[in-house]
């Protein structure tokens, strides 16, 4: 055992003490975050669109402008909410907002809907605040002509990224009549202007005139945009014509809805919050972290094992020690190197739910961190990682014992990949039903069991499940170890052509001591 740890040891130190190991520890995490605040800035960094509008029915451009302010007050009246709620510093929000927040988070989300469109109606429609809404609502309205003026005075690179105005910037029309298209057609030829819209005559009775012109039709985010508010509002205005009831109509079309409730293991009926919603589906990022961990520590084992081998440094390793205390060691200390690096991203996840929202800008709502801290899930992955990676690794260090290049370990570990791929295209189906058949069958196929049950670890599988397919796993692990020690200790002095399959599997057959002679 002292010469299995020695030999752990040094694989370990081998790798921890090179700069490239720490590097390639960093690189994971840091392209993670990068994936997520870099389209975040370029998002940002991209210029508001520039667009016009035609507008020749004489209300409707008016009707879009009023659910435009009402959409983006409403958003801001949300922000400083969660500004407030979340106790953080209210310093990057405008003044009006600063001295809102504590009436606004006082205020649900629907109620403050209704203020963000009392606030835009012109003043004639205003009238006084009706006495249904709360004080706090009434503090709001106060306030109507500081809300105004501040969305008329922003700047869209001022402009806070979760409205509008930070992305479409209306221009004026400057020249009437029949060459007005013509004007806007030069200057989206000359980039001064990305796009424009036609509103026809008549649009309560249909789309005659419509019409929308931009040179890059990639990009329809303004057009779908401008869209939706174009139909709210002709919308409504049908409604009026047939004069039916807005109200009415809202309620006729509203949906069902069901409040999402779950049971506990007591048996008791509990609230389902953003928490439980984020961790019914993070099993699945621990999946992807998993597979990545198992795929990417065996292959550092392998690919050490067929270096080893092919400069001779087993051979003097072998002068010291057995080929199964070689083998037990050497996966020993990749395993310790696999929780190291396992153990960094964890602590690079946790850090990064602190830092990446300051980047971002948003206020944090949901800790995420406690989903890498959860005991069961953070048990679960270790413990699946731990098991995942020795059934893996018996089977890469006993092809890496038979083989002489990489090249040569690449052709023979091909099915494995294969077979490695296969709970990564179950994920999601196991994910949307956990205890589903699928998810149950897989779960007993030891080469898939790590990936299976972590991916169950939302809606928790049995605990006759958990100790059944953990025996199964188990054993399989010992009969690999076993299978990949007969190989280990005549492979890894063979040299020239790699064996068949039919010789390594008479390797395995053959009496501990005995070496089969080659075909």
């Amino acid at each position: 055992m002292n010469k299995v740890l020695l030999v752990a040891q040094r694989e370990l130190l081998e790798n921890v003490k090179t700069k490239g190991f720490w590097i390639g520890i960093l690189v994971f995490p840091l392209m993670f975050a990068l994936f997520i605040v870099v389209p975040t800035f370029l998002e940002r960094a991209k210029s508001a669109r520039q667009f016009a509008v035609i507008d020749e029915s004489g209300w409707l451009l008016q009707e879009i402008e009023r659910r435009v302010i009402t959409a983006d007050l409403t958003v801001a009246l949300q922000v400083a909410a969660q500004h407030h709620e979340a106790a953080t510093d209210l310093d990057d929000l405008p003044s009006v907002l600063q001295e809102l927040a504590p009436a606004i988070a006082r205020v649900d989300m629907v109620e403050r809907s209704r203020v963000a469109a009392a606030v835009v109606a012109p003043s004639n429609e205003q009238g006084v605040a009706p006495s249904s809404w709360s004080p706090a609502a009434a503090d709001i309205l106060a306030k109507r002509e500081a809300l105004l003026t501040w969305w008329r005075d922003l700047e869209p690179a001022q402009a806070p990224s979760q409205i509008s105005k930070s992305q479409y910037v209306r221009r004026d029309v400057e020249t009437a009549g029949p060459d007005a298209q013509q004007h806007l057609n030069r200057l989206i030829g000359a980039g001064e202007l990305f796009a424009y819209f036609v509103i026809g005559p008549d649009p309560v009775n249909g789309n005659a005139g419509f019409k929308y012109v931009s040179r890059n039709l990639t990009d329809d985010e303004l057009r779908d945009w401008f869209s939706d508010m174009a139909s709210e509002a002709i919308r409504t205005k049908r409604l009026a014509q047939e004069e039916i009831d807005p109200g009415v109509a809202r309620w006729i079309q509203e949906p069902a809805r069901f409040e999402v409730r779950k049971v506990s293991e007591a048996g008791e009926e509990t609230e389902v919050g953003m928490r439980d919603m984020l961790r019914q589906w993070s099993p699945v990022a621990f999946v992807y972290l998993l597979w990545i961990s198992v795929f990417s520590i065996s292959q550092m084992l392998l690919t050490n094992t067929v270096e080893e081998k092919s400069n001779r440094t087993i051979e003097v390793l072998l002068s010291s020690v057995s080929p199964l205390q070689l083998m037990s060691g050497k996966i020993a200390g990749i395993a310790a190197t696999g929780l190291t690096v396992v153990g960094s991203w964890i602590l690079f996840f946790v850090a990064g739910t602190k830092i990446v929202p300051l980047f971002l800008d948003a206020p944090p709502t949901v800790d995420l961190s406690v989903l890498a801290t959860d005991p069961v899930l953070l048990g679960s992955f270790i413990a699946y990682f731990l098991l995942g990676f020795l059934l893996y690794a018996a089977i890469l260090v006993g092809i890496g014992s038979v083989v002489n290049t990489i090249k040569e370990a690449q052709n023979l570990t091909m099915p494995v990949t294969l077979l490695l791929f296969v709970p990564l295209l179950a994920m999601i189906p196991i994910g949307r039903d956990p205890n589903g058949l699928l998810a149950k069958v897989l779960s007993y196929v030891p080469p898939f069991t790590p990936f299976v049950m972590m991916n169950r670890a939302a809606a928790p599988p049995t605990l006759v499940e958990y100790v059944v397919t953990t025996v199964l796993l188990v054993v399989s692990i010992a009969v690999a170890m076993w299978a990949a020690a007969k190989v280990f200790r005549i492979g890894i002095l063979l040299t020239g052509k790699p064996p068949k399959p039919s010789e390594i599997l008479r390797w395995i057959r053959a009496p501990v001591g005995v070496v089969p002679n080659r075909d």
